[in-house]
């Protein structure tokens, strides 16, 4: 089986990115990230990249910029690349319908909530205010809603009376760090079948 082209974007430091890399050098995964993408020029994600010989490229949007066209100068960049496989890793723009088209079940992002529960920004604040007992995260492919797309997998985690917004962000994201690299190898390893909005995956799937 051919190995998938990654393209990770991400805007800050990229710990969901480099979990993906550590699974991708154990061998785990039958692909490779061959461009890292960042809205953000000193996003610290973009050092561990080099560190690690990755092309990197920023595209920050122009003021007045209409969102297709900053997505076109990104997708006029991926093509050369023949990307198989887009990672959302903490990248903090909503994408155009023109990327997600293109790359129609091959985008794949992560969020901190039990999806649909608390879409959108805050969701670890979203959850405390609302008083549930469990939240969690979610992989799911990306489509034009705003965390809509069919889900791939999802863990939960207890809220803890004590928690506060850093202590639940925290806790949830030590299982994205293992729930996130899982789907890009079951991506990459063609193991996930969508049908409507459902994802098929295997069950068991693995969370070394």
């Amino acid at each position: 089986m051919q190995k998938k082209k990654i393209a990770v974007f991400i805007s800050g430091r990229g710990s969901n990115f480099m979990a993906i890399q550590e699974r991708i050098e154990r061998g785990d995964v039958n692909g490779g990230i061959v461009a890292v993408i960042s809205d953000n020029p000193t996003a610290a994600g973009l050092g561990y990249a080099r560190e690690k010989s990755m092309e990197t490229a920023v595209f920050e949007r122009r003021r007045g910029q209409p969102r297709d066209a900053y997505f076109q100068s990104i997708m006029g960049y991926l093509e050369p690349l023949c990307i198989d496989l887009i990672v959302l890793a903490g990248f903090m723009k909503v994408l155009s319908a023109n990327i997600i088209r293109r790359y129609e079940n091959r985008i794949i992002n992560i969020h901190p909530a039990l999806l649909p529960s608390f879409p959108g920004v805050d969701a670890q604040k979203q959850a405390l205010d609302y008083g549930v007992k469990h939240t969690g995260c979610t992989v799911h492919f990306v489509d034009e809603g705003v965390d809509t797309g069919p889900i791939i997998f999802q863990e939960t985690v207890p809220v803890l009376d004590s928690d506060s917004v850093e202590d639940l962000a925290s806790r949830i994201l030590s299982k994205e760090h293992v729930l996130f690299p899982e789907a890009v190898r079951c991506f990459c390893g063609d193991l996930l079948q969508i049908d409507g909005r459902k994802v098929r995956a295997p069950e068991p799937y693995e969370t070394r």
